[in-house]
């Protein structure tokens, strides 16, 4: 195997969509073209929207599918435990870190308190940005409102990437997020934190993931450094939506693997959809059988080079 060390990251909170298969497929194909090793790992940390037995029905959907990993909490492997509930010492050992270099505080203000903030711009759907009230107080306890979050308090300056599908992007993270949570009130870990901690410590050498997430990689290149650590480089896949426009959700019907295998369809002409969908091959299609394989070889991950949207098809 080469250096290269991808990974898929699922959530387990219900039915995988086709968004969330295209990623899976992308993933797959940067791992194995580049000749490496491809990670799963369960994002399992935010606990009250985990569904009971959605794991084991994601994981068994994709090897329906014919993709396979190297490591896994089904595999094993050297960099275990691969589900984020597992890890939460990780999590707090790095919070200690960054308490010790004076960057965090505790932060009791709510949505509608941080909305009202008149001077806070707009974040886009992550609402307003934090205007850094209680960055005064550090982590000294006082009187609550409410039990607080854990904030990073984000230096001033900016971060640049270049992505490896989206192309080069820039971010003041300060100035345009402000600072933000890495845990929260409830003692839930933060996305944030977890993923920077998991991918240090996993070796990732890239995070390929949905165009959703495009606006967390200042942030997380950010945290990374601040750890410590160097964060891996970002290739984020462009989102599919419905035919008229809408974003798949685990909720959409007609859209999940689930759906499809239930009606009938092969895993061969699943990934054909994908494949030509993402525009990875003409409109002749995949041989099938043998559709993946026939990907593996054919695949031009380039054709995914500045495009954030794209129609599912038929």
């Amino acid at each position: 195997m080469t250096g290269y060390r991808g990974r898929f990251a699922p959530s387990p909170s219900g039915d995988l969509h086709f968004g969330s298969l295209a990623t899976a497929l992308v993933a797959w194909l940067r791992a194995r073209q580049a000749g490496g090793a491809l990670l799963m790992r369960i994002e399992d940390i935010d606990t009250p929207r985990v569904v009971v037995g959605s794991e084991l029905c994601q994981l068994a959907e994709l090897r329906w599918l014919g993709l396979d990993w190297d490591e896994g909490p089904d595999v094993g492997g050297p960099r275990a435990p691969y589900r984020q509930s597992e890890r939460t010492q990780r999590y707090e050992e790095a919070l200690a870190g960054l308490a010790a270099q004076g960057a965090l505080y505790l932060c009791d203000c709510s949505r509608s308190d941080i909305a009202g903030v008149a001077s806070a711009p707009h974040a886009g759907e992550e609402g307003p940005r934090y205007p850094g009230t209680c960055r005064p107080h550090g982590m000294r306890a006082r009187a609550w409102k409410r039990p607080p979050a854990v904030r990073l308090a984000v230096p001033e300056r900016e971060v640049r990437l270049t992505d490896a599908f989206q192309g080069p992007l820039r971010q003041n993270v300060a100035r345009e997020v402000g600072d933000f949570v890495l845990k929260r009130g409830d003692g839930i870990y933060a996305y944030q934190l977890a993923v920077v901690v998991d991918d240090l410590a996993m070796g990732i050498t890239e995070v390929v993931r949905g165009a959703d997430l495009l606006t967390s990689a200042a942030r997380q290149i950010l945290l990374a450094e601040m750890l410590g650590g160097r964060a891996p480089g970002f290739a984020h896949v462009p989102l599919l939506v419905t035919a008229d426009g809408s974003r798949l959700q685990k909720r959409s019907r007609g859209h999940t693997l689930a759906t499809e295998r239930s009606a009938g369809v092969s895993a061969d002409a699943v990934i054909d959809r994908l494949a030509r969908t993402l525009g990875l091959v003409g409109a002749q299609g995949l041989p099938q059988p043998g559709a993946l394989q026939a990907l593996r070889q054919c695949a031009d991950l380039s054709a995914l080079c500045g495009r954030g949207e794209l129609r599912l098809g038929t």
